[in-house]
């Protein structure tokens, strides 16, 4: 069985060897990974859509490992008059499971939950599965994947995409959900429940903590981003740091030189032509291209069953010394700079089909691209998350002097015109001007979200990692039992999240995060099971004295 699903998450990660294949990742580039996503969908056969009301919607077509369930939500849960639910999906482990076992649950996230399944036979939730005889749970996301409240993508009907709302569901299916072939009741409180998440998803299992401490026993929040904000520069930042520096180096020195030429009007054109750009009018919208191999960095993983080479076939490319060096008026185009545009030219501007014009395939000022609400249009959902209450808009760093790898045309203006454009006001909702990162996120603990048995993972050379407890930015914390603050050297999104079905084949790092992560979920345990106790000696000790009362009254 577990063989036949790592198959599948191997296919699956090969789907996914775009760079901006991750809804996170799309940020990076903003606008543009609008169209780059329309062009993969131009690439592929069309996809058949199943909502929840089509006959068809509920024959679930995964692999029989694991069978979908669904569980009923409010469509609204701070509204009791809106009477409207929704089948939220579910999936569920039970091959560790025994009678006093903990519930394992996993955030799907910004995503489909079919795309987690994975961490559902050999991840983070088989393996704290496992060790404690769990039952393991993976929680589709409302709007995501099949758990799709509404028929169209208006910017009414995404109202109801939010954190709080999207809390409440987790809260309301631990308080409520029964599981089929389970006769015990494994609700929380009454049954400890672990809440995992990684990146928007670690924020979630974060804040599950906070928000409803007595619903979630435990919480991991790995790459978890408790700080939202509406520009995010830092994200490049920690590529340029941790890549490798003669990498780094041609791209700076690449950037730099597109900008000076780009300052003169009439070797633009030509410019953009090195790249198979020629035609594209705007130059944020060429410059923004440039950023596409930039996104390969967060798709690296330890395994390389799962993880993406892009970025190290993108530093392979620029540092290569084949090309001549060429003139461009008085500009001297060096082996960097050429370099870059054979693989632009070879992996970006070769993806726009031949019927199309290079201005259709990459141009972002358009309003047309972002006017079709139909559901098949999946990007919409995490946009409008960052629209309205996460930002994370990925710009050129603030001081003109401070190194780059992105070109300084990259403006916050440029990055977030998507959001009006996209979401335009409806009858019921407007998005905000700036999406409130601190009312919406923020304010949950930001930085310094902290709890007992609450746990923080993340990685080093992560890109998202200036937005969690471990920022430069955060205040510094020691890492307990109680309070897990765990860093990897050198990984970088959720390297925690995925195993492999023989732990021992795992590299050290990531062999060894996981035995941490087992020894202090398993002393949390001990505490559920103490307090346990605990409440029943005072439940009997409040009966004994019940009863002598009566007997003194009598």
């Amino acid at each position: 069985m577990r063989l036949g699903l790592a198959l599948l998450f191997t296919a699956a990660a090969a789907s996914l060897a775009q760079p901006w294949a991750s809804p996170m990742n799309d940020l990076l580039l903003g606008a543009q990974s609008i169209n780059l996503w329309q062009l993969d969908q131009l690439a592929k056969k069309p996809a058949v859509l199943v909502v929840q009301g089509d006959p068809q919607w509920a024959l679930d077509q995964l692999q029989p490992t694991f069978k979908a369930q669904w569980f009923k939500q409010p469509l609204d849960h701070f509204d009791k008059s809106r009477k409207e639910t929704f089948l939220q999906r579910f999936w569920v482990s039970d091959r560790h499971y025994k009678p006093g076992g903990p519930v394992i649950v996993l955030d799907g996230g910004e995503t489909s939950g079919e795309n987690r399944l994975p961490f559902l036979d050999t991840g983070i939730v088989d393996i704290l599965a496992n060790a404690t005889n769990g039952l393991g749970v993976v929680l589709e996301h409302r709007y995501y994947g099949r758990s799709t409240p509404v028929l169209n993508l208006t910017t009414d009907a995404l109202r109801f995409l939010n954190n709080n709302q999207s809390a409440a569901d987790s809260a309301n299916f631990m308080a409520d959900v029964k599981f089929e072939g389970i006769d015990a009741d494994l609700t929380a409180p009454g049954t400890p429940w672990i809440y995992y998440g990684g990146s928007y998803a670690g924020a979630r299992a974060a804040h599950m903590r906070v928000l409803y401490p007595d619903l979630t026993f435990g919480a991991m929040a790995s790459s978890a981003v408790t700080h939202a904000t509406v520009v995010y520069w830092e994200y490049l930042e920690v590529i340029r740091l941790n890549a490798p520096q003669d990498c780094v180096a041609r791209i700076q020195s690449t950037i730099e030189l597109v900008d000076r030429i780009l300052d003169v009007p009439f070797l633009r054109k030509p410019l953009k032509g090195l790249f198979g750009l020629a035609d594209l009018e705007h130059d944020d919208d060429f410059v923004s291209v440039l950023r596409a191999p930039l996104s390969g960095w967060q798709g690296r993983n330890w395994d390389p069953a799962v993880g993406s080479t892009a970025f190290e076939e993108f530093c392979a490319t620029l540092l290569g010394d084949r090309t001549q060096p060429a003139e461009l008026g008085e500009f001297m185009l060096d082996v960097a700079l050429l370099n870059y545009a054979t693989w632009i030219k070879a992996y970006v501007s070769a993806r726009c089909p031949e019927d199309h014009t290079v201005e259709e395939c990459f141009g972002t000022y358009d309003p047309a691209k972002y006017a079709d609400v139909s559901l098949s249009n999946e990007w919409r959902l995490w946009r409008f998350q960052v629209c309205t209450e996460w930002g994370y808009f990925m710009t050129a760093p603030p001081d003109p002097d401070h190194p780059r790898i992105v070109s300084r045309r990259i403006t916050l203006e440029y990055v977030s015109k998507f959001c009006p454009l996209s979401y335009p006001p409806g009858e019921f909702f407007s998005i905000p001007p700036l999406p409130e990162v601190d009312r919406a996120v923020n304010s949950l603990g930001d930085f310094a979200l902290a709890a007992d048995r609450l746990a923080f993972i993340d990685g080093t050379a992560d890109p998202w990692m200036p937005a969690t407890p471990h920022s430069w930015y955060a205040p510094v914390r020691k890492d307990t039992v109680s309070r897990p603050f765990k860093s990897i050297q050198d990984a970088v999104h959720h390297w925690d999240e995925n195993g492999l079905p023989n732990p021992a084949d795992e590299p050290r790092r990531i062999r060894e995060i996981h035995e941490q992560e087992v020894d202090f979920v398993t002393a949390w345990l001990k505490d559920f099971n103490a307090s346990g106790a605990d409440r029943l000696r005072a439940e009997i000790r409040k009966q004994y004295e019940d009863i002598m009362r009566l007997d003194i009254l009598s």
